[in-house]
């Protein structure tokens, strides 16, 4: 018997097992296929602390309308799987008052600062120190109008406290050269971090929690039982905590629970290394295109967008090739040759928080997921609060906007 199971070994699952051993506590971690086998292996590898802002939002649902009838754009639901989507985006639209906006966006400026603050001591604990690199973030923006549209947003992250910095016309271009002239405006977040290579971070991790007498054990996790877990691998007994991503949900419902959770599929190209032929020097978004390119290790990431597919469904790599075709465009000396594919599953909630405590009605049931596009950047600060919950404590930010009961 172990005191905890962990369900999942991507990065948020490994980062609690992690913590929770840091507390004392024996843990053993079930995971399907093998660490960082799912979103943790592809994503851009940021600690994206000043993207505070919920996806549900009034803006969002403005140009929805638009991306939707680009079957390639930032936005992108199949057909077929539509009819399927609709209570979820029932519950988006809802999120996406502006009440709720508020609300949604104090929830995650606290839980951005809780990551910032138990970032640097969780990866000296891992031994991950040496891998994060602190370059900032650039959003870049074609015109002045498309740049004044982005202020609202902008001066809700000044009222939470994150810092960044306007830049317009040569400026642009001394902080990243080689970019196209059409991008007249930008803005500058030096707090935005960047980890080396995502995949070897979290098989750091894995290395670590071994190291110190953990266990992950390569098995289905079929059902919630009273006392523990039913697995491929046979009956394990001891406190339960979700953190299986976009396959969260269904453990869940094992146990009654229906949790809204849905599949954002994510696309990116990575280059090799050595090529691209640009000097990146920070972390690029195109907002207005929904992807970014990102330096991992001397490689280059291209990737994003937004496909609300479900799990079951072929990639469709057309959506990558768009990308990389948009990222040559935008970097006319961008090699764009030799690149490996690649499309991962995002948990993500409606409202664009993720679901962090016990499960209704199962109190040794503990929930870690929904995280979208911040699992990465959340998992330090999603770790501290699950091991607070396994030995007694109160976690040091309000949870109620996080409750998976809020469903």
């Amino acid at each position: 018997m172990r005191d905890v199971l962990v369900v999942g070994a991507g990065v948020v699952g490994l980062s609690i097992a992690l913590e929770a051993q840091s507390r004392g506590l024996s843990v053993r971690v079930i995971e399907r296929e093998g660490p960082a086998a799912g979103a943790s292996a592809g994503n851009a590898g940021a600690f994206a602390f000043p993207d505070i802002l919920p996806l549900a939002s009034p803006r969002i649902m403005r140009q929805a309308p638009k991306w939707l009838l680009d079957p390639l754009g930032p936005l992108s639901v199949p057909l077929g799987y539509a009819p399927r989507l609709l209570p979820w985006m029932w519950r988006f639209w809802r999120a996406s008052r502006p009440a709720q906006v508020a609300a949604s966006t104090a929830a995650q400026t606290a839980m951005m600062r809780h990551a910032q603050g138990t970032l640097d001591g969780f990866l000296a604990r891992a031994g991950a120190s040496n891998m994060l690199r602190r370059e900032g973030q650039l959003q870049v923006y074609e015109g002045r109008a498309e740049f004044e549209a982005s202020l609202e947003g902008w001066r809700a992250r000044q009222e939470a406290g994150v810092e960044f910095r306007h830049l317009e016309g040569d400026e642009v271009q001394v902080m990243q050269p080689g970019l196209s002239p059409r991008f007249t405006h930008a803005t500058f977040t030096p707090g935005w971090a960047t980890i080396d290579e995502p995949k070897a971070y979290v098989e750091t991790l894995a290395e670590k929690f071994r190291s110190n007498g953990g266990e992950i054990i390569i098995a289905d996790a079929e059902a919630l039982t009273a006392d523990g877990l039913r697995t491929s691998a046979g009956e394990m007994t001891g406190r339960v905590v979700i953190a299986a991503g976009a396959y969260s949900h269904h453990l869940a419902r094992t146990a009654g629970a229906r949790i809204p959770l849905e599949t954002e599929r994510g696309y990116n190209t990575t280059l090799p290394e050595g090529a691209g032929g640009i000097d990146l020097r920070q972390h690029i978004t195109f907002p207005a295109h929904g992807f970014v390119i990102s330096r991992l290790n001397g490689r280059l990431r291209v990737g994003g967008a937004v496909e609300l597919g479900g799990l079951k469904a072929p990639p469709n790599y057309k959506r990558a090739d768009a990308m990389l075709q948009k990222a040559r465009a935008f970097f006319p000396a961008l090699d764009t040759s030799g690149g490996t594919q690649w499309m991962g599953l995002r948990p993500s909630l409606p409202d664009s928080l993720p679901a962090i405590g016990p499960l209704p009605g199962h109190p040794n049931v503990i929930c870690a997921f929904g995280h979208g596009h911040l699992g990465l950047t959340q998992s330090t600060a999603t770790a501290d609060i699950v091991a607070d919950l396994l030995t007694g404590k109160a976690p040091r930010i309000d949870m109620a906007p996080f409750s998976p009961a809020r469903f």
